[in-house]
């Protein structure tokens, strides 16, 4: 059994920054440590900051202390003020990149511009992201937002970092077919950018796809998508114990690839399973 591991698969910049601040704070012995959401998209590293006592808070305490890290996909500004008037000592973990569109639909708005996201609905960053858009923002996650979107002008695009370039492009200019005018910024992370390109490659050398990552993470399943679009048959993993090895075993060369919240060690372990299969 041939592996071919992609050379991009595993934590991005944003995702290792946020583990690493956290993990930073567990190491200096710093009391009472609570993100705010989840951190990222990975329960296995999420049980391993719980196991170093990193509790997770899913709504807004009345009161609050120690330290309360923000998730690396960010959340709205009223809820970080809300946050920081508990009294607990609030450090914000969210992905630079992430910051970036923040600040651009922050400085848009201001000036009076609406707001068109591109990405998914209900995920984590989309809601901080909408968040900065006061009351003038709207997501596309489809086509059929287009056609039901109303807009008022003038107006800006941007991107879900981790949304599908091939997608992206399609709505933008769709969008700008039906409201002719709109600012354009392209805030698909490079990261995910150079994830994508390089499934779209491998699934053209290899007889089938692993993906390797949490089953919430947007970015994980977008890989996925990607190589059953390009007609590669994919097998989406957590962990090594999800792996179909008989269903593996029919083909002779794999490719891997990671999300950008999945750990170095489940990766590694995948991989040393698959490979085992010629033994």
């Amino acid at each position: 059994m041939e592996v071919v591991l992609a050379k991009n698969a595993g934590f991005c910049m944003g995702v290792r920054r946020a583990v690493d601040t956290t993990l930073d704070m567990v190491q200096k012995g710093e009391d009472k440590i609570a993100t705010f959401g989840p951190l990222i998209h990975n329960p296995q590293v999420l049980e391993r900051l719980q196991q170093h006592g990193v509790n997770i808070l899913h709504e807004i305490p009345a009161q609050a202390t120690g330290t309360i890290i923000i998730r690396a996909h960010g959340v709205p500004p009223d809820k970080k003020k809300k946050l920081e008037d508990l009294g607990a000592r609030v450090e914000d973990a969210t992905c630079p990149r992430v910051m970036k569109v923040q600040a651009i639909i922050a400085k848009y708005k201001n000036q009076g511009y609406s707001t068109v996201i591109i990405g998914d609905l209900d995920h984590a960053e989309v809601e901080g992201l909408m968040g900065f858009t006061g009351s003038s923002g709207q997501v596309v996650s489809n086509e059929a937002d287009v056609d039901a979107l109303k807009l008022k002008l003038p107006y800006i695009i941007v991107s879900q970092t981790t949304q599908d370039q091939v997608a992206f492009d399609k709505l933008k200019e769709m969008i700008l077919d039906k409201y002719p005018g709109g600012k354009v910024f392209n805030t698909i992370c490079d990261s995910t950018h150079k994830r994508q390109e390089e499934v779209r490659q491998l699934c053209g050398q290899v007889e089938a796809m692993v993906v390797v990552g949490g089953k919430t993470s947007a970015n994980t399943q977008r890989l996925g998508d990607i190589a059953k679009g390009l007609g590669c048959p994919v097998f989406m993993v957590e962990t090594e114990d999800d792996l179909d090895l008989a269903a593996l075993s029919n083909y002779k060369k794999v490719g891997v690839t990671a999300g950008a919240s999945t750990p170095n060690w489940v990766i590694c372990k995948v991989v040393e399973v698959i490979k085992g299969l010629a033994d």
